[in-house]
């Protein structure tokens, strides 16, 4: 990936029909699918549509995101925030939606889970199709700090 894109992640009721669905709309199918999960990486408009079976969500929106290309642009990102004054939180090597990611959550007003999370995918996980992973981003459930993919290991 060259360039950023934002991200936007849904609960569904029956991942399979949905990820039927959105690959009808985007005429592209999915990047990746686990058990109960599937993400699209759609080139035109830029976006990263994550599908998460959920079937007793409270909301069919999960949480919002913007995918970036590296590390670098995620530590970018996080300056960024701490200049504004804007309260955060950095996640590095965090394994989540089965893979591993550097990522910074910044708190916003009025959106799922109270943030937007910034991040680029380090690695695949496999290890989150087995249960190994400790990370509570697949589980569809916010952590007790309100920040949905594992724990935020530093905040501003």
């Amino acid at each position: 990936m060259s360039t950023s894109r934002l991200q936007l992640a849904l609960n569904v009721s029956d991942v399979d029909e949905a990820t039927r669905f959105y690959t009808d709309l985007f005429g592209v199918g999915p990047a990746k699918q686990r058990t109960g999960y599937a993400n699209f990486e759609i080139a035109e408009p830029p976006l990263k549509l994550v599908l998460f079976e959920s079937p007793g969500a409270a909301s069919p929106l999960n949480h919002l995101g913007v995918e970036l290309a590296t590390s670098d642009d995620v530590l970018s990102a996080a300056g960024r925030f701490e200049a504004a004054g804007m309260r955060h939180s950095f996640a590095e090597s965090d394994r989540c939606c089965h893979a591993v990611q550097d990522k910074v959550w910044v708190d916003a007003p009025d959106v799922p889970l109270g943030g937007w999370e910034f991040y680029t995918v380090l690695a695949d996980d496999p290890g989150q199709d087995t249960g190994e992973s400790t990370g509570a981003c697949c589980a569809g459930a916010p952590t007790q700090d309100g920040v949905c993919c594992g724990t935020a290991e530093t905040a501003r």
